[in-house]
Order: structure tokens, then sequence, then C-alpha cells
């Protein structure tokens, strides 16, 4: 209690406005003159600014917000609102790409007016450099090898090209992300390498982070000198507030203008609220209960589907979500291009779970471990009536608690038995997906999942330039998985911001990151 409550004081404090007027800012009109400044509230504060080892909302935003990458997503609009469109790439750094005529390389032209913060020209040399650090990183190496890159090499002072080990669909579409942003390495090395560059920036992007405090704060100045579009928003402060009701409370009384990681229930409230904007959108993020397929009892697949048919989904979508998720029904999200749900036969049917019991030697039921972190009511609430229903066939699930640092450490040891967890696939294509979650080798397959069937299908789609036979050879993959059930499949979120009226221009991204840079507006 001691700790809400000063947490809730000091950021009151240091929340001069929601999104307000500021005695400094420009008056040179327009949108600068008004409303130039945003306070948001975050849930934690990131773990680092190295955009090759970034991988949480909180890092992943402040990167995007100081750095730009070769291309980007485009943007389109659905129902009114802004949205991004990832299947289409636009330039970004590159002001133009030509693929070979079998698709192995790609030649980029850089635009010439692009510089980094400290002042010095964005380069084919500082691009070579940045390739080079994404490739021996500990996180975004994977990404590299999954996108299929084999050399990057510079050909003139503004001209990169980039050889693949063979066509690769995915390469364009993980280029965009924010583990792939140009890095001022030069600047890097000399303030003393990768541990400066956790703790700093050096990008070329809309905004400079002049402020990063993991603990309570961060701020982020416009960049001036930006070579792109100015962003409306002058001044940003990130306020890190860990306890979902503080931002909430703050969010009422626009002490905050933008609010991350409100919980179903304050949704609710927050709609009929004054003055408070809900953006809610079906995402492709997903949660799912994991089952560790190389442990007994779960690796009998007869058991895995039996707890898949004891999952009371509609009390999860209504009484845990209040609306705010839709049935999930693959292990890819439906918002996928080429998502499939062939195979999917689970409902709640109790009967039908201690029938595969039975037949699994296992009638008088069993006894499992399950690892629940922290950090997320629904998956608390969850957990707690799946057990309920799972103690109805004789399956007792004992719930170990465990911070979420320890969480996330523990599964990647692949040695947990059961858990819940959440999953966003920031390039919205099944190969990623599928690559990272659920083939033998994917490093984040934590259930020890193999199918050979997955494996050789999602082998031969990488490099099927064809749409509809890579979709055909990705729902082959997806039936399979759904049938041999590795998860139980929980719901599918909706991704929620919060924000004062009068805030314009928020555009959802399947990464869920908010950028900065295309708000504007003042707080109402």
């Amino acid at each position: 209690m001691k700790r809400t409550v000063l947490a809730l004081a000091a950021t009151a404090a240091l929340a001069v406005s929601g999104c307000a007027a500021n005695a400094n800012s420009s008056t040179g009109g327009g949108n600068e003159a008004a409303g130039d400044t945003l306070v948001a509230a975050y849930s934690e504060g990131g773990k680092t600014l190295d955009p090759a080892e970034a991988n949480d909302v909180t890092s992943d935003t402040f990167v995007v917000a100081a750095y730009d990458q070769l291309v980007t997503y485009g943007r389109t609009e659905v129902d009114g609102k802004p949205k991004a469109k990832t299947d289409e790439i636009v330039p970004m750094l590159a002001e133009s790409w030509q693929p070979s005529a079998d698709n192995t390389s790609y030649t980029f032209k850089l635009r010439k007016d692009a510089k980094f913060q400290s002042g010095t020209p964005v380069t084919a040399d500082a691009v070579v450099k940045t390739f080079a650090h994404i490739k021996a990183s500990s996180s975004a190496s994977f990404l590299y090898k999954m996108a299929g890159i084999k050399t990057v090499t510079k050909v003139d002072e503004h001209t990169v090209k980039i050889d693949l080990t063979a066509p690769n669909h995915l390469f364009l579409q993980i280029l965009p992300m924010y583990s792939f942003s140009i890095i001022d390495m030069d600047k890097v090395q000399q303030n003393g390498g990768a541990k400066w560059l956790a703790t700093n920036t050096a990008g070329s992007g809309p905004y400079s982070l002049t402020k990063w405090d993991p603990a309570t704060e961060a701020s982020m100045t416009r960049n001036d000198g930006y070579w792109g579009e100015k962003p409306k928003l002058r001044q940003v402060s990130v306020k890190f507030i860990a306890e979902a009701s503080n931002r909430v409370q703050l969010l009422r009384k626009g002490e905050v203008g933008l609010a991350l990681e409100v919980p179903p229930k304050d949704v609710q409230s927050l709609k009929s609220a004054e003055g408070v904007v809900i953006d809610s959108r079906a995402s492709n993020k997903i949660l799912f209960f994991a089952m560790n397929n190389k442990i007994a009892p779960f690796d009998d697949p007869r058991v895995r589907q039996a707890v898949s048919y004891a999952i009371p989904y509609e009390k999860l979508l209504n009484d845990v979500m209040k609306g705010e998720a839709s049935p999930m029904k693959s292990a890819v999200a439906s918002s996928t291009p080429g998502f499939s749900d062939a195979g999917y036969t689970y409902k709640y049917d109790l009967d039908k779970a201690r029938a595969l019991l039975a037949e699994a030697g296992l009638s008088k039921g069993f006894s499992f471990d399950f690892t629940l972190g922290s950090g997320f009511d629904d998956w608390n609430d969850d957990a707690v009536l799946i057990q309920a229903e799972l103690a109805k066939i004789g399956v007792t699930m004992n719930i170990k608690k465990m911070a979420r640092p320890q969480f996330l450490e523990a599964l990647e040891t692949k040695k947990v038995q059961s858990y819940i967890t959440r999953w966003t696939s920031f390039v919205n294509d099944p190969g990623y997906h599928l690559g990272l979650l659920l083939t033998s080798q994917g490093s984040s397959n934590y259930a020890n999942f193999s199918d050979p069937v997955v494996d050789k299908a999602w082998e031969q789609a990488a490099t099927e330039p064809d749409v509809a036979k890579r979709n055909k050879l990705y729902g082959d993959a997806q039936q399979a998985i759904n049938t041999k059930a590795p998860w139980a499949y929980l719901y599918e979120y909706n991704i929620v911001v919060a924000h004062r009226a009068g805030i314009d221009g928020y555009t959802s991204y399947p990464d869920g990151i908010v950028r900065f840079f295309q708000l504007s507006g003042a707080a109402k």
C-alpha cells in the first residue's frame, strides 16, 4: 500500500498536464501553439535501449521514437481509424529498393538528407555496421536468420546491397521492425560500445531520449533537425506506474493524456468517463495455456486435448475480459493473413475431456504444476477458473506464482510443465509466428512442440513465392497444431489505448507500440 500511495503522489506531482499548452511552446502557430506536450502512463520502464536487444513494449516504444529503419509499414484507415498496413512496405531511410530477378538480393538507395541526431549523415557504412551489430546480438540475431540475410555490403556512399540465402517473403516484412533500426555505430564505439547503447540512443529518429530512469519516468524531446515530417508533439513524458488503478485514476483526472495496460474491468467504466476516449480494436495478440510436450502427462496429445475441452471459454471472454477479447481458434491469430481454424474442434465439454483422459489411461485424473507469472490480472483470473474446471474431471492444477522476471527466465529453460502466456506477432505473417513459437527449432517454443508436418510446411512456405500455395502450407501446419493441441487456446486480445479527448492520430500496429510522432492535439 505504501508503494502504491508514494507512486501515485510522485506521479501526480510530476505530471503537469495530460496534454496541454506549454509556456515554452513555439508561437509559430498551427499545432505547436497549443497542446504540444503529452504525459503518458506505462506499467513498466523497459529493460534496454539497444534496438537489437529490446524485447518489451516500453523499450520498443523508445527505440521506435529515437530511430529510423530502412523501410516501414504503410498506413490505411479502417472504420475511420488509422491502422498499419503491414503488407505494404514503404520508404524510410531507404528511398527506393530493387530486388534481383531471382529475389535473392535487394539493392537499397539511401536518402541523402538523413542525419543521425549527432549530425552525422546516415550512410551505407552505418547500415553495414548496424546489420553486423544485429547479427551478433543475442535477441535480434534470430530475426536476422529468419529474414534469410547472408551478406550486407556497401555499393557506394548511399547504396547498400543485401544478399539472401534464398528467396524469402519475410525479408521485407521483417526490415521495418524496431530490431532493424539503423544505429550511429561510430558514436556507439566512441562512447564505449554496447554497454553505452543499452542506456543511450544513437538514432536518426523524430525524438531524442533526454531522460530514462526505468524506475520512474522517461522524457523525449522532438528532433527539430529530423529529415522527415516534424512531430506535432514537442515533448513527451512517460511515467512508469505499476498499479493499473493509479494509471486509470490519473487518466480520469486528466493528469496523464494516454494510458496503456488498462484492465478490462476499468475499460468498461472509462467508456462513460467524461473526456476519456477508449480505442479498443481486435489485434493479433493471443493468450494461450501451454503444456510442455516433453513432460508427462502432456507428452500424450490426448491429455492436452482433454485440457482443451475443459477450458470454460465463455467465462474467460465474458467474466474475465468483459468483452475486450475474442475467441481464439488457431495458434495463429484470426487477423493474420493465412489464418486457418482447420482441425479446431474444442469447446467446453467435460464429458469429452473425461473420455480422452480415460483413453490416455488417466481416468482417475492426475496432478500437475502450473506456473503463473505476475503482472496481469486476467492471467490470474483465468488460472483460477481453469483450475476449478479441471478439478471437476479429477485433475489437480497446482498454481505456483512467480514474479514476472523469474517467470520469463524459467520459460527459457523449456522445463516449465504448464503456464499461461501471451504473444504478439510483430510481423503479421504465419511464417514469423510459427517459426518462433511452434517449429522444432523455434527460439520461443517453450512448450517443446515438435511435429514433422509443421516443420516441413514451414520450411517449404519460407521460399514459396505464390501466396495461395504458401497459405496452403501454413494452413496444413495450423491444422496439425490444432489437432495435436500443444496449447489450449484462450483468447485474442483487443489492443486498448485509453487517452484524453482531443488527442488525434493514434494508429494501431500489430506490435502494440504507440508511435508518438503520429499524435497531435490538446487534451480535453
